[in-house]
This record gives structure tokens, C-alpha cells and sequence, in this order.
């Protein structure tokens, strides 16, 4: 039996990972559910989970909440300072963090230095701090289960492998709903063509990041830290159809690739329930109704902001923090209908050269270089 902390509960992962839980009575158990907003849902959650501790992030909501629990003995928190504190919680085996955004990165370290694996569905930890983290998943020997489908892939790719050296990955992109289009289309789309992702049921923020590769970006990104891999071994290849999720290439030439329909239940599975591979009854790819596989090559001149990840990859430092808090601003600008599509990059172009540059971070640059971008990004917005 694993205890398990989900950080995100009422998110479109935290929703998928209380299905796979609900499946597996025997295996897992709720110990602390965690939402932002959506007080209602949490309550639901944890009448059915009955965890030991539940936070809600909005603090106008904590009475609320705690009211409705009050007769099951569940303890309930409010505010980003108790996410930090709950995962700390001695029962907890694994901590799924399933936050969006820089603000997973504090809570995910608090984990960690308390001794609980991490199920990793908050990219922005490894983009942002991905060399610290790993620092201290190593001190505190940590495990880091990658539930991004793509870098699940790799994971379960690589499982058997050890000593074989990995000469490249590709991880695989749809394209998201504007593959193949212009910039001058992309300078008309709106909010609601951009949140129709062809495969994936995601968040809106994912879902618009998606639109624009920035989404791909992060992978790239995170996959370095994650796999201890250079620059020059990541690549990015588009598969429309997201049948295959990532590859994995050895040194001999020949590659490994992970395989299946679109479905995040799948790689969320297998982070909780490493190493073992759980039965369910998840759809089946039948490779008769799937006959065509297509490959191309991603168009970082129209969409930007994928050349701007590598770039800040290469550069390292707090580049990649400066990308994540100019893309948050920017994301939260476009669906609030104050930004434009194409309007997004010449922001997140413009924090990357101005916001001061620092080489060797620790978690207190981070946070100012945070702080620092979204402030910058915030008056671009506003001056647009």
C-alpha cells in the first residue's frame, strides 16, 4: 500500500489520478489532497478519499471547507505556505505534483527534503530548478517519476538499459491545433481555437502552451534534468497522430519507443506504481484502426517559442526561469483576451534579453529572477 499526497487534486491530472486510485483500493491510499480554487470539488474528493489533510489555496475558502469536513475528523489548511508543510506528512510515501506553474517548485523541494518520492507532473520544478532538484532528490535519496506522457516514455524506455548509453531522445509533439499554419492565421486565432487540442483533454494553460510549442519547449527543457542529457542529444519531432509518445536511440543505432492511445491515466499509473506494471482495463491500440504514423519536423520560425526554449537550454542559468514566468504572464494575458497569439513570443522574446542574467542560481535567485520577470512581462502586457 502506498500513501499518497496529490498536490492539485481538482487539476485535469489530479482528476485522472484519483480515477487510477479509485481502481486501485489495494494498492493506494489518499493521505492529503491539495486545490487551488475549487473548493467544492475538493470536498467532493475528500468525502469519497477521506484524506488525513486537505488544503485549499484560496484562503476565503478555508471555512468553507473546513465546515464541510468537519464531521469526518479531516484537517484542513489554506494558503501556498501549507502546501509546503502537509507534504511533509510522515504517512506520505509519494507526492504527485500536479500543480501548474512556477508555484510547484517550493512544495515539490519541501517534499523532497522530507524523504517522499516524487511523482512529477509539474514540469516547471525541473525547468526552472532542474539541477537543484536533482542535487537534492540525491541527497535525500529521492526518486523522480516523471508523469508527462512524453518523458514517461522515455522513463519506461530506458527501464533495462542501464550502462547502454542514450546518443539521442526524441520526444514526439502533436502540432497542437495550428500545425502547419502561417503567421499571418496565427495572428488572428482566438482563445477558443487554441484551447481545442486535437488528442489531449489537458487544462487550459497546458492547452494553450501546447498551441504555441511552448509546452514542447518545457519538455525539452525538463528532459534534460530528468535524464542527464546535453542539448545536443534532445530532439523534437512532430507526430500528429500521438501514438508514439517518445523514442529513445542508443548508441548502436537502434531506438526503443513507448507506444499507445492518448491517455494520461497511463503514465500517471506507472509513476505511483513503479516498477510494477498495474492491470486495468484502459482502451487498447488496435493497429488496424491506427494505419498511418506520420513524422515532420517542428517549425521553430513560426512558432517561436520553441527555439526560445532551446535557447534558454543552451544558455542555462536562470534562463529557463526567466521563459517560465514570462510564458505564465503571457498565457494568463492571452486567455484573459488582453494579448495576442503571436503577441505571447514578442513578450517572452523581449523578458529573455532584458531580465538580468544570473549563472549559478540558488533557490533565492530563482525566486527574485520570478518575481522580477512577471513584473517586467506584466508591464509589456499592459503597454500592448
Amino acid at each position: 500500500m502506498k500513501h499518497i499526497a496529490i498536490l492539485g487534486s481538482s487539476g485535469s491530472i489530479g482528476t485522472q489520478a484519483l480515477e487510477v486510485i479509485r481502481d486501485n483500493p489495494d494498492r493506494f491510499k489518499i493521505s492529503v489532497l491539495t486545490a487551488g480554487n475549487n473548493g467544492r470539488l475538493l470536498i467532493e474528493q475528500a468525502r469519497e478519499f477521506k484524506p488525513l489533510q486537505v488544503v485549499i489555496g484560496d484562503e476565503r475558502q478555508h471555512a468553507e471547507v473546513r465546515s464541510a469536513l468537519e464531521d469526518l475528523g479531516i484537517e484542513v489548511f489554506a494558503g501556498e505556505k501549507a502546501l509546503t508543510e502537509v507534504v511533509q506528512l510522515p504517512s506520505i510515501d509519494v507526492v504527485l505534483t500536479a500543480v501548474v506553474g512556477f508555484c510547484g517548485l517550493r512544495p515539490t523541494i519541501a517534499a523532497i527534503k522530507a524523504g517522499k518520492d516524487i511523482a512529477l507532473a509539474n514540469k516547471e520544478t525541473m525547468v526552472v530548478a532542474g539541477e537543484l532538484v536533482n542535487a537534492l532528490a540525491k541527497k535525500h535519496k529521492v526518486s523522480i517519476f516523471p508523469v508527462d506522457s512524453e518523458h514517461s516514455a522515455i522513463f519506461q524506455c530506458l527501464q533495462g538499459e542501464q550502462g547502454n548509453k542514450v546518443e539521442k531522445i526524441y520526444l514526439t509533439a502533436s502540432g497542437g491545433p495550428f500545425r502547419g499554419k502561417s503567421k499571418e492565421f496565427l495572428s488572428t486565432v482566438t482563445k477558443g481555437q487554441a484551447l481545442q487540442h486535437p488528442n489531449w483533454v489537458m487544462g487550459a494553460k497546458i492547452t494553450i502552451d501546447s498551441a504555441s510549442l511552448m509546452n514542447k519547449g518545457l519538455e525539452v527543457i525538463e528532459a534534460k534534468w530528468l535524464f542527464d542529457l546535453k542539448p545536443a542529444q534532445i530532439d523534437v519531432i512532430v507526430h500528429p497522430q500521438s501514438i508514439i509518445h517518445s523514442i529513445a536511440q542508443f548508441e548502436d543505432g537502434s531506438m526503443k519507443a513507448q507506444m499507445g492511445l492518448p491517455d494520461m491515466k497511463l503514465p500517471i499509473q506507472y509513476a505511483l506504481g513503479y516498477p510494477d506494471r498495474i492491470l486495468n482495463s484502459f482502451p487498447r491500440f488496435d493497429f488496424l484502426k491506427h494505419t498511418e504514423m506520420t513524422f515532420e519536423q517542428p517549425d521553430r520560425r513560426t512558432f517561436r517559442n520553441l527555439q526560445f526554449a532551446f535557447d534558454a537550454m543552451e544558455k542555462g542559468g536562470n534562463s529557463p526561469c526567466v521563459l517560465n514566468a514570462a510564458n505564465e504572464i503571457v498565457v494568463q494575458a492571452f486567455l484573459d483576451d488582453r494579448l495576442g497569439f503571436l503577441e505571447m513570443s514578442d513578450i517572452i522574446e523581449k523578458c529573455m534579453s532584458e531580465v538580468s542574467y544570473i549563472r549559478d542560481p540558488n533557490l533565492e535567485d530563482f525566486i527574485e529572477t520570478d518575481t522580477e520577470t512577471r513584473k517586467f512581462a506584466s508591464q509589456l502586457v499592459t503597454n500592448y
